[in-house]
């Protein structure tokens, strides 16, 4: 199930990114995911999620940050989980 947010943008924050209309909430989806995990606040798994971005493009974005990924035993747990359901 999805959650849907409407946030407010004024036009020249837009313009300033230098990004298409249609690429606005991509770009932030995978920077508020990138930053989020950063802080510990969402599993890899989580944050990649809300990025929309593939398991090797999100590792991608964070290998370009110079972002360490921080897997823990519980994580891989919950994603040995979602790999058994999708099997």
């Amino acid at each position: 199930m999805l959650n849907k947010y409407e946030i407010e943008i004024p036009n020249q924050v837009v313009r300033a990114l230098g990004l298409m209309d249609k690429d606005v909430a991509n770009m932030i989806k995978k920077e508020l995911a990138v930053h989020l995990f950063q802080r510990n606040m969402l599993s890899f798994g989580q944050a990649r999620q809300l990025s929309a971005l593939s398991v090797w493009d999100f590792m991608e974005a964070l290998r370009e940050r110079r972002i360490p990924l921080h897997y823990s035993e519980k994580e891989y747990e919950e994603d040995s989980k979602v790999i058994e359901e999708l099997l």
